[in-house]
């Protein structure tokens, strides 16, 4: 069952990482075409206006007239549903001009060019979020592990971003792959299993310096999960118990040195006073006998030496007695 659910988990995880590249490297529509809600209303209002035109100067005027005024109605409907365009808050548009970089407009609205001018892409300034993972990477001593983790970064230079990387998004994705595996091969599995901390640092570091030309930072890492072989889990397992069964016994023999040396410095006290020893054992004798149906076992030779025998059979006459009563 604990094979069956790791390896569920890793099939999901492979799914999950291999879905967010195909979307990352997915071929995007032309940005160029991206039509706002504000600029179709206007241009809709306007070919409403040229048809109510027509309508109105169909038989008053000629149709030479008719066609010129449906001709500049159209081409400016046209050129205000492709030219004004709306960057929202968190975006910016770049806008190449005959091919050539031109400027970064937005957020808000701005203006093109019709076919001299096209925003082929669209920057989010967000911080985004990207898991990645590592699948059967040997760590350095040779343990193939499952690394899962995420990856939080922003563009802080939309004009890197769109110039010099044709697709960062799933640059990044790769990027981040290939930085983490190359993380793995330099620890030992134990080190990856206690210094998740120090390996969210050195990863973020890496994949900061392959994305900074891109105009890409990375605000942070975090390992997910870090999945091992089944057999290599349960031999950790055993270890640990049989580590925790090793402390409990020296823990147990620690209390009988203790137990030992108590009862050593209490001895010390009746090696003089035999009273005191005498005493000691008729109180012991007494707390045996006290319950109905005890049973004490005392040495014979502690019989013979502090007359427990005599002192038992008076305790039994008493309690006889008072059972009469």
């Amino acid at each position: 069952m604990a094979k069956n659910s790791s390896s569920n988990q890793t099939n999901q995880t492979q799914d999950a990482f291999q879905a967010a590249v195909q979307k990352a490297a997915a071929p995007k529509a032309k940005d160029n075409i991206r039509i706002s809600g504000l600029a179709g209303f206007i241009s809709g209002i306007l070919f409403i206006a040229v048809i109510v035109g027509v309508a109105l100067m169909d038989g008053n005027v000629s149709d030479a007239l008719i066609g010129v005024f449906v001709t500049i109605g159209s081409l400016v409907a046209l050129y205000l549903l492709f030219a004004l365009k709306i960057a929202r808050q968190w975006e910016e548009a770049v806008v190449l001009r005959m091919g050539n970089f031109h400027g970064l407009r937005g957020p808000g609205l701005f203006w093109l060019i019709p076919i001299v001018d096209s925003t082929p892409v669209w920057i989010d300034h967000r911080v985004m979020v990207t898991p990645f993972n590592a699948e059967k990477t040997l760590t350095k001593d040779t343990v193939p592990v499952d690394v899962d983790a995420v990856l939080f970064w922003l563009v802080w230079d939309a004009k890197k971003a769109a110039l010099e990387v044709e697709d960062y998004r799933a640059t990044i994705t790769w990027a981040s792959q290939t930085a983490l595996r190359e993380i793995i091969g330099q620890m030992n599995l134990a080190d990856i299993l206690v210094g998740r901390a120090k390996m969210d640092a050195d990863l973020q570091k890496i994949i900061d310096e392959r994305t900074t030309p891109w105009g890409i930072s990375v605000q942070s890492v975090e390992i997910r999960d870090v999945i091992i072989p089944q057999g290599l889990e349960d031999a950790m397992s055993q270890q640990a118990q049989a580590e925790r069964e090793r402390q409990s016994r020296v823990i147990l023999g620690e209390a009988e040195m203790e137990i030992a040396d108590s009862f050593a410095e209490a001895s010390k006290a009746y090696i003089n006073n035999p009273t005191a020893l005498h005493l000691r054992a008729m109180n012991m004798l007494f707390e045996g006998l006290k319950d109905k149906g005890a049973l004490v076992i005392v040495p014979s030779s502690a019989v013979d030496r502090m007359n427990l025998g005599g002192l038992s059979g008076l305790v039994s006459l008493a309690k006889n007695q008072i059972e009469e009563r």
